[in-house]
């Protein structure tokens, strides 16, 4: 017979899951009879720039997160920034997202702050004023934390659409196109804005969501160029989430399979910060072959990640010579004390870096004979030499090449001529080459040593394992693996015993086979393979609680986990699935489903990997640990007055307390509460849970709301009530001496 308590719990989550999911099935009802709003066609945003000359450079700064609590941010963009653009002249400035910071003071919950895109925008038209660059030629997109809470596009929440350089100058398109255009080559960037559609408020809101439309969007564009000669156009695309980070359409494509078929060269990219790791660099190979005679080439694009300058201070310098790109990243002075003046700095733009270069196992047998370099300065360069050095022989110096300014050209361009065909090598990272710089003050500057390979052979480059799993991993997929895992070894956790138990039960040889291995044997004799099987059978034989954990599974799967504000908190009160959230827009009022998946991995993995799992565990232990009390009681009285009377005192036993060895444990146990270490050990993993519990809920209650998520019964009330359900059923005490 169950205890009363575990009925009550049990009619509890039956009644409570029977209204969510009669909340769930009505709200299911309500998007059929509603048109849900697509997203409509954009409009391409292009530009068009000449450059003199086929050598262009580009500068990318990205996560700014611009803060009302951290001013300095804002105020160095104008101090560092605008005189490093003033040196640098670049053709295009572009900002890869995450503008502003859209947190509050402790960042424990997100929403846009006007003040933040005032102080943007303030900082942008001072930058214009003291760099001279030409506001025409900055480009912004949006990052997650720019649509954190921000309902639709054109809501009073969308700073962006105000304050924005973008927006400001007419380009409100997700995707937008720029072309330089030199003597003899165009090379094309293009940007493209795949934050969700309605801004979920962090922290359900981590991935890029590129829609069938926009992939479409761009790969017209990128096909737009193609009636030029393929040499003659470099593809270049830029967007804020890494392709880690950036999940599927709707119908499963991928960027990386569009990106390869459009021969696109390199994606640049923010998000990640960067700080655990200054080379976020990534080959997207692709084997591509029109015919079969010909021998499968390798083609791909590179993906390259910037660190933030909200804490590192970096922009990069983005460099195209004749299609081989390039890049240098620089980590801007912060010192207050110092004349605030741009660093001379020397990005060599040919021949490219052997790590990293996108004109990998060229065909042709001739190579470049020069070496380019620009040199961005405050002060007048005197003298620019480039030296090889040979890594086989101790670094030895093979040739010194002196380069000279471009006079033909208004660019800091420096070039300078050699016999490439000494430099054929087996290796790609034999050869090295630096280039030192002097200026009018005597002061010497000098780039790293990068290696070269002009046969265009690829050299590995050393990642830690910490950059490749944040970086390499496709985290759309590897969520889906961790989380139906989980949910697997749970169904498995639950319905195995039980199969176990009604065929042991059903042949009446559970009592046999439990007593002759634990009462007849000593614990030392015990096998693991048994110990592992009586521990699932006996925590699975509380029929009530076994059903409630059916339940609960079943209704993680399917219904609500909690609501909440999950975009402003003057909007509706939206419901969290495991599939997305389910949310109204309030631009078109239709119910929009599935949002923000797999961006809720950081609320539901923590939880089922940190709560559930082990809170089922802990009630198959606890459980266990009851039955293991019995049975050690009944060896004991064997010991002591022999089988016979061992049988019958535990007939005795079972007048008070239905014997788990014949119909299972389902009232009270006789052991005490805490009894030894065993239980203590148990009881304080409860007390972990709980605590672990508790953390979650207050975090997802800061974010969306503390009324909304605490009184969802899925997430806040189940695993506590679970747990207390659990440790009484097992700790009530019976008074033994009476028998």
């Amino acid at each position: 017979m169950a205890s009363p308590i575990s009925s009550a719990i049990f009619f509890f989550f039956f009644s409570s899951f029977s209204f969510a999911f009669a909340l769930s099935w009505s709200s299911s009802i309500e998007v059929e009879s509603k048109v849900v709003g697509g997203e409509g066609a954009e409009p391409v945003a292009r530009e068009s720039f000449p450059i003199d000359g086929d050598v262009a450079w580009v500068v990318q700064v990205s996560d700014l997160h611009l803060s009302s609590y951290h001013p300095d941010r804002a105020d160095d963009l104008v101090r560092l920034l605008a005189p490093a653009l003033r040196a640098i002249r670049p053709s295009l400035l572009l900002i890869t997202g995450d503008i502003t910071d859209a947190k509050n003071k402790r960042r424990t919950s997100t929403r846009q702050d006007i003040s933040e895109w005032i102080q943007y925008s303030n900082s942008m038209e001072a930058i214009v004023k003291y760099s001279g660059i030409d506001k025409r030629r900055i480009f912004d997109i949006r990052g997650n934390h720019d649509k954190y809470g921000v309902p639709y596009v054109g809501h009073e929440l969308d700073f962006f659409s105000t304050y924005s350089v973008s927006s400001q100058l007419r380009r409100p398109s997700t995707v937008q196109s720029i072309s330089l255009v030199g003597d003899d080559r165009k090379y094309i960037f293009i940007g493209i804005d795949d934050t969700l559609s309605i801004g979920i408020r962090g922290p359900s809101n981590l991935f890029g969501h590129p829609t069938e439309k926009r992939m479409a969007v761009v790969e017209s564009e990128l096909q737009y160029w193609d009636v030029y000669p393929s040499d003659s156009v470099t593809k270049i695309l830029f967007g804020h989430f890494p392709m880690s980070f950036t999940a599927s359409s709707e119908k499963g494509q991928r960027y990386e399979s569009l990106f390869a078929r459009q021969s696109v060269s390199s994606y640049i990219c923010g998000h990640l910060h960067g700080n655990f790791s200054r080379q976020l660099w990534r080959l997207h190979p692709s084997k591509l072959s029109s015919d079969v005679l010909v021998p499968r080439k390798a083609k791909g694009f590179w993906e390259w990640e910037l660190g933030d300058w909200k804490e590192s201070r970096l922009i990069r310098i983005l460099s195209i010579d004749g299609g081989v790109v390039s890049f240098h990243d620089i980590e801007l002075l912060r010192k207050h004390d110092v004349r605030d003046e741009f660093q001379t700095t020397i990005v060599i733009t040919y021949p490219a870096d052997s790590r990293n270069m996108n004109n990998m196992e060229q065909n042709n047998q001739s190579f470049r004979n020069d070496i380019n370099a620009l040199v961005f300065s405050t002060q007048q360069i005197i003298n620019v030499t480039a030296k090889v050095f040979d890594s086989f022989r101790e670094y030895k110096i093979m040739e010194e090449v002196p380069l000279q300014l471009i006079s033909a050209v208004d660019k800091p361009l420096f070039h300078g001529k050699w016999n490439a065909e000494s430099y054929r090598s087996a290796s790609a990272t034999r050869y090295l080459l630096q280039v030192s710089v002097v200026d009018s003050q005597g002061k010497e500057t000098k780039s790293n040593l990068r290696p070269f390979s002009v046969e265009g052979k690829l050299a590995h480059y050393a990642s830690t394992w910490l950059a490749y799993l944040v970086f390499q991993v496709e985290w759309q997929s590897l969520y889906m693996v961790l989380l139906w895992s989980n949910f697997s070894f749970l169904v498995v956790f639950l319905c195995l015993p039980k199969v176990l138990n009604y065929l042991m039960e059903r042949n009446a040889s559970y009592q046999k086979w439990a007593t002759s291995h634990v009462i007849s044997s000593p614990i030392k004799r015990r096998k693991s393979l048994f110990v592992l099987f009586w521990f699932l059978m006996e925590g699975s034989r509380n029929r009530i609680l076994w059903f409630s954990m059916v339940m609960y599974l079943l209704c993680l799967l399917k219904l609500p986990w909690f609501w909440g504000y999950a975009t402003s908190e003057n909007e509706n009160i939206a419901a969290m699935y495991l599939s997305g959230w389910r949310v109204q827009s309030p631009d078109s009022h239709a119910i929009l489903d599935k949002l923000g998946n797999p961006d809720l991995m950081v609320i539901t993995l923590p939880f089922m990997y940190l709560v559930v799992t082990p809170m089922f565990i802990l009630i198959y232990s606890l459980f266990a640990e009851r039955s293991s009390f019995y049975l050690q009681f009944c060896r004991k009285l064997r010991h002591k007055n022999g089988p016979v009377a061992s049988n019958i005192e535990l007939e005795q036993v079972t007048q008070f307390v239905p014997s788990n060895l014949t119909r299972g444990i389902s009232t009270s146990s006789t052991c005490k509460f805490c009894q030894g270490w065993t239980r203590g050990s148990l009881l304080s993993g409860c007390l972990i849970i709980t605590l672990v519990h508790f953390k979650i809920c207050l975090a997802l209650m800061l974010a969306y709301g503390v009324g909304p998520v605490s009184l969802s019964p899925a997430l806040s009330w189940a695993p506590p009530v679970f747990l207390v359900a659990t440790i009484y059923s097992t700790s009530a005490n019976i008074n033994t001496e009476q028998r």
